[in-house]
């Protein structure tokens, strides 16, 4: 193994080098790149290669921009290496082991099968590996793109540095993700902490684990874990988890980590971290009551911070914060009017899809003159426990806030045949509307394919297609995204107003007359 695949891994991964992981590196990082002879002049320069860089350095070149793309790491950013994709496989397999402990609901006998975690890892490491493909310099390369690998930062308005080489460019574009924040409990530095960034490098199951963080990692990675055979404590200082959430889904998650054998913590907070004769232990504290509880490994989801430092954005005249990241316009345009952002560096929603639309948005503004707004996207996003919750547009609690009078269609799940076929049954579709109109403003849904079925909601919107729409839309049966057209059909119901009724009964007796019987 060369030196330069030494020091990618040691600063990525500390997951065995197995044949995964070095094929994984070999693509998205390999030891062997040469940078190429920069050109004299760029139409767009990208600093950094998660999904907003890639996208943005795809879609520029593809519409024929001479494209410069740096990275200083591996490319893919988080959402490959150590987020999305080694989270949502693992949630997967934890989900098989869950479905088997639940046999007896289904009519089937529970299996023995004790949870192999350093399996479930190996196979994460393989679908990594495999979807690193995607990400690959090779598939860079064939775009045209030239590939800088390094730590990249503004030496000018119109130029950045990486290794030495100097990028002049037309326009910019900083897509340099977001990390992990490192918690301020005293003691946590000194005892040792996992984030998402290290957590999917484990080799054993921790025997106790303690999250401290009820936002999505968090809980995605509590139940995981759980399901896995940990002794699961999660600790969170709000009455109930996913603070921006609807409560009643919040809720409904409380419920399911309390049947899956989490120890739940609300309104509590993590003190300090101790380790007494070996053993970690940390302080919590819910009002006036104090508790100690022991962790073999502590993980913390206290939300990322964008990566901004090391750039010399001051240099090129770019306004940021070290909380916000870079400061954007509704265009993505930066304080510089050459320079443009996207993804987690700038956005507040901090997801792979919502990082990908706004660098499609980035490339049409800065290359070819757009004016399209990120504020006028539908973004859905989803927090992938069991259930699943999943949002779109406008909450309650935001229309009301904004004095928008709404109504809202809310079907349960047990209503639904296919979810209680399929023993999934706990959640609800609720769909928002304008008050007096079929307008949909937001939904939430939660339920095992929550995901999946938000995305109909979704195309709604940005179609324009309201309720009546909806109910108008034949669903397969049963599917469990029925749900959607049950809530559709409230809505109908709900304009059979008894005028209305009685409007339709005279018509009707207009058009069949009763004929007198002799």
């Amino acid at each position: 193994m060369s030196e330069r695949l030494r020091v990618v891994a040691a600063a990525e991964s500390t997951a065995p080098l197995d044949p995964f992981e070095r094929d994984r590196l070999a693509r998205v990082g390999p030891a062997d790149w040469h940078n190429p002879e920069p050109a004299a002049r760029y139409d767009l320069v990208v600093l950094g290669a998660g999904p907003a860089g890639l996208a943005a350095a795809e879609s520029a070149a593809n519409l024929g921009a001479r494209v410069a793309l740096v990275e200083h790491k591996l490319l893919g950013g988080t959402s490959l290496n150590n987020a999305t994709i080694p989270s949502k496989t693992l949630l997967r397999t934890t989900r098989l082991y869950a479905d088997m402990a639940n046999a007896r609901r289904y009519g089937a006998d529970e299996p023995v099968v004790a949870p192999d975690f350093a399996r479930a890892m190996a196979r994460l490491r393989h679908i990594r590996s495999h979807l690193s493909r995607e990400d690959s310099v090779r598939r860079v390369a064939s775009f045209g793109v030239d590939l800088f690998f390094g730590a990249g930062r503004f030496i000018a308005p119109d130029a950045i540095e990486v290794e030495g080489a100097r990028l002049e460019f037309a326009r910019a574009v900083i897509a340099t993700g977001a990390s992990s924040a490192v918690s301020p409990i005293p003691g946590l530095v000194d005892a040792g902490f996992l984030t998402n960034e290290t957590v999917f490098d484990l080799e054993r199951l921790p025997a106790r684990l303690v999250v401290i963080g009820g936002g999505p990692l968090g809980c995605e990675l509590a139940q995981a874990f759980r399901r896995m055979g940990s002794r699961v404590t999660i600790v969170q200082d709000m009455p109930l988890f996913l603070d921006n959430e609807e409560r009643d889904a919040a809720q409904l998650l409380s419920d399911a980590f309390a049947r899956d054998g989490i120890e739940v913590r609300l309104n509590t907070t993590a003190v300090r971290v101790r380790v007494v004769d070996g053993e970690t232990l940390v302080d919590l504290r819910n009002d006036d009551y104090e508790s100690t509880v022991a962790a073999d490994a502590i993980l913390t989801g206290m939300g990322r911070l964008p990566n901004v430092q090391g750039l010399a954005l001051d240099v090129a005249g770019v306004d940021f914060t070290p909380d916000r990241g870079v400061v954007v316009d509704d265009f993505l345009r930066t304080s510089n009017p050459a320079i443009y952002a996207a993804g987690d560096v700038c956005l507040r929603d901090k997801f792979a899809h919502t990082a990908v639309a706004s660098a499609r948005i980035v490339v049409r503004n800065a290359l070819f003159g757009g004016r399209e707004r990120m504020g006028a996207l539908v973004v859905p996003w989803c927090t992938y426990t069991d259930p699943e919750i999943a949002h779109v547009g406008l909450y309650v609690r935001e229309a009301n806030r904004r004095g928008l009078p709404v109504k809202t269609f809310t079907i349960p799940m047990h209503e639904v045949a296919r979810a209680v076929t399929d023993g999934e049954d706990v959640g609800f579709v609720k769909i928002t509307v304008a008050e007096g109109s079929d307008r949909i403003l937001g939904a939430t849904i939660v339920a095992r394919h929550a995901g999946e079925m938000i995305n109909e909601i979704s195309l709604a919107m940005v179609a324009g297609l309201g309720l009546r729409g909806l109910a108008k839309v034949i669903h397969s049966y049963p599917t469990q995204a029925d749900a959607i057209r049950q809530a559709a059909q409230a809505y109908n119901r709900t304009r059979l107003t008894p005028r209305v009724r009685a409007r339709l009964a005279r018509s009707l007796r207009e058009r069949f007359p009763t004929k007198d019987i002799p």
